[in-house]
């Protein structure tokens, strides 16, 4: 295959419209959370990710997993959590079977804080979709996205 083959042409353009629609997205979402909550798109989804674990076997995350959950390296993803536990939104400790492990828990002041960004998440996530499904280019990314089954 060449450069000018017209399905590599095709993917090439299929994935610029897709990252155009993240972008789009991720930028309106992160303004509102940032305007209304003091909280980046990262520092949402991980609060947002650590919030659902749960006590009992298998119901803490490793690090891996939380940044492969939220699209980042380890390194970024304590950072990041270094960040939020120093606004006392997290917390970390030890894993009690595994002294190498370490847990990191969402806060109630960091379950309050997401509690009432959920909604400004939502709603600007919403609007982003429905400004995005007005460009014709974007529009069957955004019905795909709608259309998605995610187990809850």
């Amino acid at each position: 295959m060449t450069a000018t083959d017209p399905a590599l042409t095709a993917l090439a353009q299929g994935w610029c419209a897709l990252s155009l629609l993240h972008g789009k997205i991720e930028a309106h979402v992160e303004r509102a959370l940032q305007s209304g909550h003091g909280l980046s798109v990262r520092e949402y989804s991980l609060l947002d990710v650590l919030s659902r674990q749960h006590n009992g076997p298998g119901g803490h995350l490793q690090m891996k997993q939380v940044a492969d959950a939220v699209v980042l390296s380890q390194s970024a993803t304590t950072r990041l959590v270094t960040r939020l536990e120093d606004r006392g939104l997290l917390t970390r400790y030890l894993c009690d079977t595994d002294r190498r492990g370490i847990y990191t828990d969402v806060t109630d002041a960091g379950l309050a804080l997401l509690d009432q960004a959920r909604p400004t998440n939502d709603t600007a996530l919403r609007t982003a979709l429905d400004e995005a499904a007005e460009n014709p280019e974007l529009a069957p990314l955004v019905r795909a996205v709608e259309g998605l089954k995610v187990p809850v």
